[in-house]
């Protein structure tokens, strides 16, 4: 999670710069004025590091030379490319994506805001919210992750088990982020979510959800030792240190609508 810091790289100079600033200091040893700084001295000569400058639409090309490009700016963290400028006008702002800012997968811990409760009686559950959930652990306990298969649907309806689009069969994706080939890692991490304390989330307003672990809503430094030990069933204290870092917890969190439709089942930022 945490990228390693680049390096920093040095430019060589080349001999024409080396020779540039020998004259440099022979004008200065004549001249009887102040010394200027380097920053104001004009040099007939082109930059040592140039491009050819770019053609214009009209196809005539500009007589300056333009400077080396910069860094590349990363895309927006939707994954789209920033607009391209238009007459001469600088593309719009994209401010960057906060921790947890996206969406029902992804809640916005406020810290100024009381913390939803944490639950853990499944009697408090509406029954069909209690029924998928009771599908999907005795899914999980048969060891056939097939068995997710009609929980999961089809169509718009499907379950989202991914932040990105799913390509192909539901179940073969599954399985492709099991550690086995069967599936069986990936059906215990789901069984275990489901066996945490969840929170009820948005009561009363189109995005209400029943919300495994309840984590997935609490600001991670404020775990008390009990709730630790908990997530401690489900990530390292490695995963832990590095989750605090990013602002959220980040690993598998599953979702359930108050008609029981199973609604995610997703990992990551």
């Amino acid at each position: 999670m945490r990228s390693p810091l680049s390096s920093k790289h040095r430019l060589a100079l080349p001999a024409q710069v080396a020779g540039l600033a020998l004259g440099i200091q022979l004008a200065l040893a004549l001249s009887a004025g102040p010394a200027s700084a380097l920053s104001e001295i004009k040099n007939e000569e082109p930059p040592a590091q140039t491009l050819p400058a770019p053609t214009d639409r009209d196809g005539t090309q500009p007589g300056a030379a333009v400077p080396a490009p910069g860094p590349v700016v990363n895309p927006s963290p939707s994954g789209n490319a920033p607009a391209s400028p238009e007459d001469g006008q600088a593309p719009a702002q994209t401010e960057p994506a906060r921790p947890g800012d996206g969406g029902l997968v992804n809640p916005r811990v406020d810290p100024d805001q009381p913390a939803p409760e944490v639950l853990y009686d499944l009697g408090k559950l509406p029954e069909p919210v209690r029924r998928m959930h009771d599908l999907i652990v005795e899914a999980c306990k048969s060891g056939d992750i097939e068995k997710l298969r009609p929980l999961i649907g089809t169509g718009n309806s499907m379950t989202q088990l991914s932040l990105t689009e799913v390509d192909g069969d539901a179940i073969a994706f599954l399985k492709g982020l099991s550690g086995d080939s069967e599936g069986q890692e990936i059906l215990a991490i789901m069984e275990e979510v489901l066996n945490a304390g969840y929170v009820h989330l948005d009561a009363g307003t189109p995005q209400e959800l029943y919300v495994w672990p309840y984590f997935f809503a609490l600001p991670l430094d404020k775990l008390d030792a009990r709730q630790r030990v908990e997530l401690f069933k489900l990530v390292t204290a490695g995963d832990y240190d590095d989750m605090k870092q990013f602002g959220a917890y980040i690993f598998y969190r599953l979702g359930i609508t108050p008609d029981g439709h199973w609604a995610f089942f997703v990992a990551g930022d």
